[in-house]
């Protein structure tokens, strides 16, 4: 009994990004042990669930989540606990939050070491990108010690002027240190002008409440932002992460640069795949404020068409947890209220959906985008692959099993789904984190503040590794 692994999964179908096999996975001390061939016998263990029928793949690492976060005068109502339970309900093992200063009077550095406090209560593991707002001669020293804790990756917005908003110089001189320090820059890419003068000019005419949002940040501010940052990332050498991007227009300036050899990578969300903006003249407009809006159908559709074709290489839910009484407050105006939807629990099953519709998709591109890509481009160690040695970060789900969205039953700590009353399939039956079972027969078991703060490798030394060894250890 004492030599025996504490659990396998039998007779799996076992779906990575690069392939799939019948197996059993043999998991001791929270890795992964063996992934034997499913023509063995099953090895005996301490506990055995047979995956007869069922997918197994890597656990989810969500690149961007917004835990605990203040913005202004609005303050997220969720906390690690909470959030992190929900990623667990979900599919998703991993997050990586942010730490944004929250005014002028926190540096980056500070921001991050009070998200890795709040965080030695999450139930999953975490890793965190840092902020810069503004640049001062103490910035670099700052990211030089960020990336010796282990956050090797900076969000810098092009707008949001007054709150988080980054210049030009800001941003150049950051992607510098970047390059210097093997990170990546992630970029929330808006033009700030056009978005200010459109808002303004629609306020001007009286049409500023939410259901006026999407024509307040047109396409074109996203593109033309995106099209500036590269412009500077590839003058600077930088890696660069677009988060949500909205628009095939962005996805492909990002495909054209990675064709000039640039290293430049796309990311999207499960409510810019599903959501055109008809949700802004529905009966409940405000549960669908977030920024970039949501776009055209016609927008939508070639979106999708981009992530069939592999050319988005992530989709992260963006989760921000506010509720509808703080959405309610000021529906009369756009610029007043708080923008950001709830995800984490949700992105697993919409995604899945919209991809296993899509022609060509199959559930190995759905693991690339939902684990095995945001664990790569970030750097992070041991996860998004279900190979000997790694963390066993494991889902089981049926893919025929469908499920409608009930926002009240969910447990983001917030009241409310943009994805309400929507048939999905993708649900995870069963949910592994670091080798424990933590969700089965739709029952939570509540492991406790177990989650561990994941030290990131630096961009550079960490490509072209990972991948081939998981490949190589299942050959």
């Amino acid at each position: 009994m004492l030599n025996m692994p504490e659990l396998v999964i039998a007779n799996a179908t076992v779906v990575n990004s690069w392939g799939r096999r019948h197996a059993h996975v043999v998991v001791r001390d929270g890795k992964i042990e063996q992934v034997l061939d499913a023509t063995n016998p099953v090895p005996a263990a301490l506990r055995t669930i047979d995956a007869t029928g069922q997918l197994v793949i890597p656990g989810g690492v969500d690149g961007h989540c917004h835990v605990a976060q203040v913005t202004g005068r609005f303050s997220t109502l969720d906390d690690y606990q909470t959030t992190s339970s929900a990623a667990l309900w979900g599919g998703t093992t991993t997050i990586v939050d942010f730490g944004i200063p929250r005014d002028a009077t926190e540096t980056p550095l500070q921001a991050v070491r009070n998200k890795r406090r709040l965080a030695t209560q999450s139930r999953c593991d975490v890793a965190l990108h840092g902020s810069v707002v503004t640049w001062d001669e103490t910035v670099p020293l700052q990211l030089e010690q960020m990336a010796a804790e282990g956050v090797r990756s900076v969000k810098l917005y092009t707008t949001n002027r007054d709150s988080t908003m980054a210049n030009g110089d800001t941003i150049l001189k950051v992607m510098r240190e970047m390059v210097r320090l093997d990170g990546l820059t992630y970029i929330h890419a808006e033009h700030d002008p056009i978005i200010v003068d459109c808002t303004e000019q629609h306020a001007a005419a009286g049409a500023i409440s939410i259901n006026h949002l999407h024509r307040t940040r047109p396409e074109l501010a996203e593109e033309v932002s995106v099209k500036e940052v590269l412009a500077m990332a590839e003058y600077t050498g930088a890696p660069v992460y677009f988060v949500h991007q909205t628009t095939p227009g962005a996805v492909d300036l990002v495909t054209d640069a990675r064709h000039r050899g640039h290293e430049a990578f796309s990311e999207t969300c499960p409510h810019y795949l599903t959501l055109d903006e008809s949700v802004y003249r529905s009966d409940f407009p405000e549960w669908f404020a977030c920024c970039p809006p949501m776009r055209s159908a016609k927008t939508v559709a070639a979106l999708r068409n981009r992530l069939a074709a592999g050319v988005i290489h992530t989709v992260a839910s963006d989760h921000s947890c506010y509720d509808l009484a703080q959405k309610r407050e000021r529906t009369d105006d756009v610029r007043a209220m708080p923008h950001g939807l709830p995800g984490v629990e949700t992105r697993m099953p919409v995604t899945y959906t919209a991809m296993m519709e899509m022609p060509g998709c199959r559930v190995e591109d759905f693991v690339e985008v939902f684990s095995a890509g945001p664990t790569r481009i970030n750097a992070i160690p041991g996860k998004g692959t279900i190979a000997e040695g790694y963390d066993a970060d494991i889902v089981i789900f049926d893919p025929d099993q469908q499920r409608a969205v009930d926002g009240a039953q969910l447990h983001m700590g917030t009241d409310f789904s943009p994805f309400d009353g929507k048939t999905l399939s993708g649900w995870p039956s069963t949910v592994i984190s670091a080798g424990h079972v933590v969700l089965s027969d739709g029952t939570f078991h509540d492991p406790g503040p177990v989650g561990k703060f994941i030290a990131r490798n630096g961009f550079h030394n960490h490509q072209n590794t990972v991948d081939g060894a998981a490949v190589l250890s299942n050959v």
